[in-house]
Formats: C-alpha cells, structure tokens, sequence
C-alpha cells in the first residue's frame, strides 16, 4: 500500500479525492447523499488553492482505498498552528486492514512538520467505530474545565 500527500494538479490524485469523497458522502456516516455535481466538478481545484489544505491518500495498486482531507487552522491558546482532520474514508473492502492508522500516522507526520500543536476532529455521535479508532489513536473529548463539560461542535449554515 502507498500513502502520500496527494498533488491536485495530478489527475489521478484529483480524481481519487473526488471518487473517496463521493464514497464517503454516500455513505450513512457521510449523510447518505452523493455529492452535488458542482462539488464533484470543482473540489479538487477548489483544494488545490488553499494552502492550509492537507490531502492524504492510500493506493493498494492502482486503486484508491483511503483519504484523509485536513485544514491547518489556529490555536490562540498556543499560538501556534493546529491541524483539523475534516474527512476520513477508507473503501469497505479496506477496513480492519489499518489503512486509517496509517493515514493517521501519515498526517501527524505533516502536522508535527509543520509545527502544529494539536490535531483535532469531529466524529459523530453515532460513529461508534470511527471513535473506537480515534480513541486508539490518541484522541479524546475536549475540555477546559470539567465544570464547564466537553465542548459541542455546532454550525450555521449560510
């Protein structure tokens, strides 16, 4: 199996990213609904022109198995930058083969390269396979304060 950070002006890398990420999408733990056109026709150009943007992807052959899609962020407690894991996807037929912990691996790497304090994620609360293996990695709920609980990720659509 090869890892690496995928180049987006390379047509097979751009075109995995849209095929996991598709696959991801369509799947119950990416909402169950392909991805528009408009995002299939543009994301990996869109990508491609953010900097902060990290893309890891596993091949087994020629056939794209795993992605992980980051963004370097900030943290002002540290003042130092943070990497946010925004998408994992491993193919089905891929699980249980430790493709994740080798993207994992993979994107720390990159992160600690790039001086980040901190990698974070969201995962659902339904996911419990995805935080099975985010616990195994090192991650945990995140608090400053255990009075004050564990922070919520919400959003605002605009």
């Amino acid at each position: 199996m090869e890892l690496f950070e995928a180049d987006l002006t390379n047509a097979q890398h751009a075109h995995a990213v849209v095929f996991l990420l598709n696959s991801y999408a369509s799947s119950p733990e990416g909402g169950g609904k392909p991805l528009p056109d408009e995002v299939q026709e543009n994301l990996a150009n869109a990508l491609q022109k953010r900097p902060e943007a990290v893309v890891v992807l596993a091949f087994e052959d020629e056939e794209p198995v795993g992605l992980v899609i980051c963004m370097e962020g900030f943290s002002t407690f540290s003042c130092k930058p943070l990497m946010n894991i925004h998408d994992v996807f491993v193919a089905a037929t891929f699980r249980g083969q430790g493709v994740s912990r080798r993207l994992f691996e993979r994107v720390e790497d990159i992160a600690k390269a790039r001086g980040c304090c901190k990698l974070t994620l969201e995962v659902l609360e339904g996911n419990q396979v995805a935080q099975a293996a985010y616990s195994k990695f090192g991650f945990s709920g995140y608090e400053l304060d255990p009075q004050m609980g564990r922070a919520l990720f919400w959003e605002k659509k605009l």
